[in-house]
């Protein structure tokens, strides 16, 4: 039988989506008799993905438990601002991080708990991504990797998620080496190629025989003003030219993986963050707008992603599906892109 992978993009707030598209998931398996916990070989996730990957790989709650991480109150403590210099604000994200690491850290306590990439079971493994500025490498921390399984999910997941400008730099001990990790945004948002790699590794199996659900947190389409960038420096491409955005974008990514999977063995569940058949409200594109409006806006996005790719998604991962390789829905449709 053949391996499926999860695999979750980061994204901030916007993975109220995932949370929501995959509630909507397993309770069409619950129909069949089955859990999505259960039937995924593979967990794979970045930043706020990788939160809901090790929640679902590591502990026993419920998506709607892991969907708390989103409520209106919990997105507010998870981006506390960052307020202790003068001019409050104002300075945020430019001579200091925006947000302070103990709010998030709170959070993550709430959803994780005490639970360590060890306990992810025998058969299976998870894995996340972030990135040491020390010695300026990636680090795929996994739980396969004897020296990371006694790391806290908190830990792990306080390092994916800590994004330049968003949150400070999360210190992780492994072993006797002193790691300073930022968000793996800034190399894999979308962790789809580190996880089909290791699944070859782990499984000693083909691409052929790997099943890809890959969920990102929607496209950003806002344009930047490509004369005045020539001007900018760091601060402008800071503020103005949402750096992190350019440097967390997954199409490239959503491509290589499409093009060596075998066709329909891979989905990736995305859109625009644009008005567009089916989503005429879409949600803000910072990663930290977290009013009322906003998540209702997120989670309608999730209602939709259910509502175009919920019964292949299902098929896909029972194993069952028939059709065509599915890509990010095309905004002048509102389907998904049918990948030949």
């Amino acid at each position: 039988m053949s391996k499926l992978i999860l695999s979750l993009d980061g994204g901030g707030v916007r993975g109220a989506a995932t949370t929501e598209f995959l509630t909507r998931i397993e309770q069409e398996l619950q129909r069949h008799g089955k859990a999505l916990r259960d039937e995924v070989d593979l967990f794979a996730g970045t930043s706020a993905g990788g939160t809901i990957a090790l929640a679902l790989a590591t502990t026993d709650k419920s998506l709607a438990d892991i969907d708390q991480l989103h409520g209106e109150v919990t997105a507010k403590t998870l981006f506390s601002k960052n307020s202790r210099w003068p001019l409050g604000g104002l300075l945020a994200g430019v001579l200091r991080p925006k947000y302070r690491r103990s709010g998030k850290l709170d959070v993550l306590q709430q959803i994780l708990g005490d639970a360590r990439l060890g306990d992810v079971a025998d058969e299976k493994e998870a894995l996340v991504v972030a990135y040491d500025v020390k010695s300026r490498a990636p680090l795929v921390i996994k739980s396969t990797e004897p020296q990371h399984r006694s790391l806290l999910c908190t830990q792990v997941v306080d390092a994916t998620s800590a994004a330049p400008t968003f949150f400070p730099t999360a210190p992780l001990q492994i072993d006797a080496q002193q790691c300073w990790l930022i968000d793996g945004g800034v190399i894999a948002n979308n962790p789809t190629l580190c996880a089909i790699a290791e699944a070859r590794r782990r499984y000693q199996t083909s691409i052929d025989q790997m099943r890809v659900l890959s969920i990102g947190t929607g496209h950003r389409t806002r344009a930047l003003n490509g004369k005045a960038s020539q001007r900018w420096g760091a601060i402008q491409w800071a503020l103005q030219g949402q750096i992190m955005d350019i440097l967390s974008d997954e199409r490239i990514v959503a491509y290589q993986a499409q093009t060596i999977t075998r066709p329909g063995s891979y989905i990736r569940v995305d859109s625009e963050l644009s008005p567009q058949p089916g989503l005429p409200n879409p949600p803000q594109q910072a990663m930290d707008c977290v009013t009322p409006d906003n998540i209702a806006r997120i989670r309608d996005m999730g209602k939709f992603w259910f509502d175009q790719y919920g019964e292949a998604v299902v098929a896909l991962i029972l194993d069952q599906y028939q059709g065509p390789s599915l890509g990010r829905i095309d905004a002048r449709s509102g389907k998904p892109a049918v990948l030949t």
